[in-house]
């Protein structure tokens, strides 16, 4: 069996970080994890090959190779996922498909052959049995959820890892949390399952054997979902690793509630983790308890950010804006919160209803849904009739957030802010020439040509003279403020 798996394309998005890629000359953020883990699943005898769109083209003898071609997609690669699996239709290769998009959504992919859908583990044997014995059914699924301690390590040398800026890792799957507008809970459940210490620093020996230094980012919903299991297992095996490797660094996604644990925050830093994304989503009391977001209720967010920060983690977070309970005062709310607490890294959003989540059923009901969101978190669209406020009056504050946020001015502002609060990590990455090659271009881009000159050398002046310690990270966040004005441009402002 030649095995083709095909990873579509991301959009010009927040996360894609494609305009920032190119100061450094990488194609892509992140490697497919899930397709590279399910790479590994296939029988040893199977020839294997990946095509991640987003970093190569999939071209024709890629096509009359394989006999059977395999999709993994997030439903903000829909768009790519719909041509590609045409095209393969088209040359008469037999489709396969799973992730989180055809989990959510395979009724819309009429030419797909097979969907292995849910969690891979579970539904993958059955179908590679089938297929063995010729007789392999149109949809495999399950509502069983896998034991990730049998997890197998994901096969790297299909990739070229020199074409990423970080890799991936996964430790955890699952979130104890219940957020209304998430379907992380919908797809993988409330228990927080835990792979093993050894798997995860097996993978990590992984990516150092191939030469790989620089950032891993635990690909984790919310790696804290087990405290327990992480401060006794896993971080102590990660700060051992350490002691005889150098040049990786850790980020993550965590809910806020870690600013309360003074011992994990000292251990993540200590492991090597600099930048922590947090769903902070609103300063609003009456529109986190709507959505259910019980963990951030009655806190002193911005407190609890200044806590992590001056931990030595980078809070980077998310925001929504839409709820049923906002008023047209949440815009300016969300502006001064963002700019208060020094958080570069804002990702705004309308509030948008996910396939399978508590949200869209409660919307569906009240005939409030306006078809299936994009899953981009800031293209400026919602499938959501709004309750609150009209739609009009709910898009132009957004993009006064936007406007304001992202702003040269106000954007290079909050790096300072962040920058007289933030601990200099405990573990840096190994300086390579990317990084210099990205210098040079952030100083012709930003600093000669930009609109944002002026406010670029006061930043690097500032740092030399402030926070010398500090500086790679200074043109890190230039560029990528760079990205996300030209990615608000283009969708919204």
């Amino acid at each position: 069996m030649n095995a083709l798996l095909i990873y579509p394309e991301f959009p010009d998005t927040f996360w894609s970080f494609k305009h920032a890629l190119k100061f450094i000359r990488k194609k892509a953020s992140f490697p497919p994890l899930g397709l590279l883990t399910v790479a590994s699943m296939f029988p040893e005898e199977w020839a294997k090959r990946l095509v991640d769109v987003n970093v190569t083209n999939l071209t024709d003898k890629d096509l009359e190779w394989a006999d059977y071609v395999f999709f993994s997609s997030m439903v903000v690669q829909r768009k790519s996922a719909h041509q590609l699996i045409k095209r393969c239709h088209e040359a008469g290769v037999k489709i396969v498909a799973g992730g989180p998009l055809f989990t959510s959504e395979h009724e819309q992919f009429k030419d797909v052959d097979h969907f292995v859908l849910n969690e891979a583990e579970i539904t993958l044997p059955s179908f590679l049995e089938d297929l063995k014995n010729g007789c392999a059914k149109p949809v495999y699924r399950s509502s069983d959820f896998a034991d990730v301690r049998e997890t197998p390590a994901p096969l790297w040398k299909l990739i070229n890892l020199n074409k990423y800026a970080s890799m991936g890792i996964q430790y955890t799957r699952g979130c104890p949390y219940q957020c209304e507008f998430c379907d992380v809970t919908a797809l993988f459940g409330r228990q927080t399952r835990s792979k093993n210490t050894e798997q995860i620093i097996a993978e990590l020996d992984t990516f150092y054997n191939l030469g790989w230094r620089g950032n891993v980012f635990f690909v984790d919903d919310n790696l804290i979902g087990n405290r327990r299991s992480l401060k006794k297992d896993l971080l102590p095996a990660i700060i051992e690793w350490q002691e005889n490797h150098s040049g990786i660094t850790f980020n993550t996604e965590v809910s806020i509630n870690l600013a309360k644990d003074e011992e994990l925050l000292q251990m993540m830093s200590t492991a090597g983790f600099n930048t922590v994304f947090v769903g902070i989503e609103t300063p609003d009391t009456d529109s986190l308890s709507e959505c259910g977001k019980s963990q951030n209720k009655g806190r002193d967010l911005a407190k609890d950010v200044r806590v992590l920060q001056r931990a030595g983690l980078q809070v980077q977070a998310g925001f929504i804006v839409g709820f049923d309970s906002d008023t047209p005062s949440i815009f300016q709310r969300q502006i001064d919160f963002i700019q208060k607490t020094g958080i570069v890294t804002a990702m705004v959003g309308l509030l948008q209803a996910p396939t399978g989540t508590r949200l869209y059923e409660r919307l569906k009901k009240e005939g409030r849904l306006l078809g299936r969101m994009t899953g981009d978190n800031a293209d400026g669209s919602t499938n959501i009739i709004p309750n609150n406020m009209d739609a009009d009056t709910c898009r132009e504050g957004y993009k006064k957030i936007l406007k304001h946020i992202y702003s040269p001015e106000n954007y290079y502002n909050r790096i300072m802010t962040l920058f007289k609060e933030y601990k200099s990590p405990t573990i840096k990455s190994t300086i390579k020439v990317e990084h210099i090659v990205g210098l040079f271009n952030s100083i012709y881009h930003l600093g000669i040509v930009g609109k944002e000159r002026v406010q670029f050398w006061r930043l690097l002046l500032w740092t030399s003279l402030h926070r010398r310690d500090l500086f790679p990270l200074a043109v890190t966040l230039a560029v990528y403020g760079y990205h996300f004005r030209r990615v608000s441009e283009l969708h919204v402002l």
